[in-house]
């Protein structure tokens, strides 16, 4: 047998060629997951002020460097463009099979935005996001139609919680005649808090006293000095988490009866608590029983998050090019393992 049999018989085809939409914490990441893949090719990255693309593959450390020099992929040369509508500009000019838009959840309708621009575009293919709050997923379930009419494949609520976490308890949900409760906690470590700027806003936007908008506003200065005051831990309960919807809308459990909640801290690499779902059901015979799913303390958030958006990215890209459309979640496609 050849080569090109081997390769046709294990179903090989060519890299999935991805593109990273933010490029902060979560986006470097990101870059650096793919970096590790062979079925993947990172040949886009953008951020507020830049972008940089090459068909033939970024080089992630390069790509970084850049970004943490002089805060853009824009200035990787001889790639990189400045510009104030990088993602507009992108979209025109890159061949991309998916993104993963590794952006701020804040203001909550700026993910949704980020879709309409796909969409305006004629752009066809995969997007994937991580998105946290149940309200966003909701403004984006309501543009399935136009999603599936652009010929785009939509993955939302693809990485750790919503996402990782979602996709277990809808699986572990299966032992069951009906859901009682899900339950998910999280524990968060990351050693500079700068590091993760939007997703540590984010978890603000959830404490009592706090809004999205108010969260958003808040300058440097006065996250440290909320973040002094709590010794660089926050602790979240009862938060507008997209798992509920997601849960909803697989048909798994009415979304009062999930609840999302965890620590965070900012100061620490380690997790200040393992990560689990709890899955509490009445099984055909009568029996209440819970099953739970914990996350091994040494995987980071960033390793949480990335590896299943581009897990659900993969499996989004066999959807497209079947020809199905549309917006799917975390809780209703198994996401396929990125080799």
């Amino acid at each position: 047998m050849n080569s090109e049999q081997i390769k046709n018989s294990l179903n090989i085809s060519p890299a999935i060629r991805v593109g990273v939409l933010g490029f902060g914490g979560l986006g470097q990441a990101a870059a650096k997951v793919v970096a590790g893949k062979q079925e993947m090719i990172l040949v886009a990255a953008a951020d507020q002020k830049g972008y940089a693309y090459a068909a033939e593959g970024l080089n992630t450390e390069a790509s970084v460097a850049a970004y943490q020099a002089q805060g853009s992929v824009g200035y990787l040369e001889p790639i990189g463009t400045l510009t104030n509508q990088s993602i507009q500009d992108l979209i025109e000019i890159a061949e991309v099979d998916g993104y993963f838009l590794a952006l701020p959840n804040l203001p909550n309708d700026f993910i949704p935005n980020v879709a309409k621009e796909f969409i305006k575009s004629g752009w066809r293919g995969v997007l994937v996001d991580a998105i946290k709050r149940t309200t966003a997923v909701e403004q984006l379930l309501a543009m399935k139609d136009e999603l599936q009419a652009a010929g785009i494949t939509y993955m939302t609520g693809c990485g750790a919680t919503p996402g990782l976490l979602t996709a277990a308890a809808a699986l572990a949900a299966q032992s069951y005649a009906e859901i009682h409760q899900v339950e998910i906690t999280f524990g968060v470590g990351i050693a500079n808090w700068e590091a993760y700027r939007a997703t540590v806003r984010e978890d603000i936007g959830h404490m009592p006293g706090y809004t999205v908008e108010a969260a958003r506003a808040m300058t440097d200065a006065e996250v440290e000095a909320l973040l002094d005051k709590t010794n660089g831990v926050l602790t979240l309960k009862n938060m507008e988490h997209a798992d509920d919807v997601m849960l909803e809308v697989a048909g798994i459990v009415g979304r009062d009866r999930v609840t999302v909640g965890g620590v965070v801290d900012t100061r620490n690499s380690k997790k200040p608590l393992s990560t689990n779902v709890k899955v509490t059901g009445r099984t055909f015979e009568g029996k209440i029983s819970t099953h739970t799913f914990t996350l091994g303390d040494e995987t980071s958030m960033a390793a949480n998050v990335c590896g299943p958006a581009f897990g659900y990215l993969k499996a989004g890209r066999q959807l497209h090019q079947r020809g199905i459309y549309g917006i799917f979640t975390a809780a209703e496609i198994m996401p396929q393992f990125v080799r």
